[in-house]
């Protein structure tokens, strides 16, 4: 028999800037506080979890290869709990709420927390001809950053393959500094309305020889207009249309939500806000890694037999402004029904942190407006897309 998989009691930190405020602060550190608020925001106890699943796409300090384990230990769990690592490139953060609900659906697991985190700032250098020795010459130092941008197929970066959509779908560039505005504004008005700070749970931060309180997203960027954007050079090809100010942007973060039966929330006391209804992975050519959600989506509606227009809200990750221009065009998802609180673009894109991201804020739109269903979804590093669909639970 399956259980049915809710959400509930989801936090994040602030995200920072590539180099920013977060620089110093090791990755299993900042996630274990999180978790730590979010058990508290949970309203039940550190002892009722008997698993955490954490993500992350790039290892950062020493403990991080052993991050799910670390994480759950520091935060309180009890020695007995599980810990499991996942990973599935920009979807990693929805990544990790699936993978506990599907232990949730089999009875393998009845209360669990999906977190993640991305310290793309202290990623490492690596040196790969050593292990063995070399005879002579110099060793090269290998950002692993590089790694995780790159297209492990054609090298290409993956603005590249953005612009390789451009290209094919025949995108413009002024839509895509228009769509880049409109997530900065969005994103901006919704840290002045205190949507995102109800998300987020501040942390102490080093600062020289002190500390001081991180709390508000370090990366949208007050005062940007049309003409700024548009002065922007192509990032990735010459005559591109790609740029920084239409691309996300690289940020260091970490969130945690809470995953678990009905049965046995209910029983700890806590508060249920989504059920995960349905959810979808496809491939996509490597080359039109940005196509990925207009596939997953179709096939999940189709899947559970609902119609774009009986989604009340979608929340896409805004890797490249052209991913959601494409999503707009080909499935016909109006403006105004996705991503009304910025995105990738002006929050910024941490991989292991997006999916949890985009959970909290479509289960915070679904709670103040009152609508039944979201979907999540995003396109992948070497060519996937992810879906899932949630419906509102705030009324049980």
């Amino acid at each position: 028999m399956t259980q049915d998989i809710y959400v509930a009691a989801g936090v994040r930190s602030a995200l920072g800037n590539f180099a920013g405020t977060l620089k110093e602060k090791p990755m299993t550190e900042l996630a274990s506080e999180i978790v730590q608020s979010c058990i508290k925001r949970s309203g039940t106890d550190a002892a009722e979890f008997d698993h955490l699943v954490f993500t992350a796409t790039c290892p950062t300090d020493k403990d991080s290869l052993f991050a799910a384990r670390v994480v759950g230990m520091k935060s309180g769990l009890p020695a007995e709990a599980g810990a499991l690592d996942v990973s599935r490139a920009c979807a990693s953060g929805l990544q990790a709420i699936l993978a506990a609900g599907q232990q949730i659906a089999t009875g393998h697991s009845h209360l669990a927390i999906a977190a993640g985190a991305e310290m793309f700032s202290r990623a490492p250098f690596a040196v790969t001809t050593s292990r063995w020795g070399q005879a002579r010459g110099h060793q090269q130092l290998e950002d692993m950053l590089e790694w995780c941008y790159r297209c492990p197929f054609s090298l290409e970066y993956m603005g590249d393959t953005a612009e390789n959509l451009t290209e094919k779908y025949g995108y413009e560039r002024a839509p895509m500094d228009e769509y880049a505005l409109q997530s900065q504004e969005r994103a901006l008005a919704a840290i002045g309305s205190g949507f995102l700070g109800r998300q987020i749970q501040p942390v102490m931060v080093p600062s020289g020889r002190s500390q001081i309180e991180f709390a508000i997203d370090e990366s949208p960027r007050a005062g940007l207009t049309l003409e700024k954007l548009a002065s922007l050079k192509p990032a990735f090809k010459e005559h591109g249309k790609v740029t920084a100010g239409n691309s996300s942007g690289v940020t260091d973060g970490a969130a945690a939500m809470v995953v678990g039966s009905l049965d046995r929330m209910r029983a700890c006391g806590v508060s249920p806000v989504a059920k995960i209804v349905d959810w979808t992975v496809v491939g996509v050519e490597p080359s039109l890694m940005g196509h990925g959600p207009v596939p997953a989506i179709s096939q999940l509606l189709k899947r559970v037999n609902l119609d774009v227009s009986d989604i009340d809200y979608f929340e896409i990750n805004e890797a490249f402004a052209v991913v959601n221009l494409h999503a707009e065009a080909q499935l016909g998802i109006s403006r105004d029904r996705h991503n009304l609180y910025g995105g990738g673009i002006s929050v910024g894109h941490p991989p292991g942190v997006t999916g949890l991201r985009m959970m909290l804020n479509a289960t915070q739109h679904l709670h103040d407006t009152g609508g039944r269903y979201a979907i999540l979804s995003m396109c992948l590093g070497a060519g996937q897309g992810m879906a899932m669909l949630i419906e509102n639970a705030t009324a049980l």
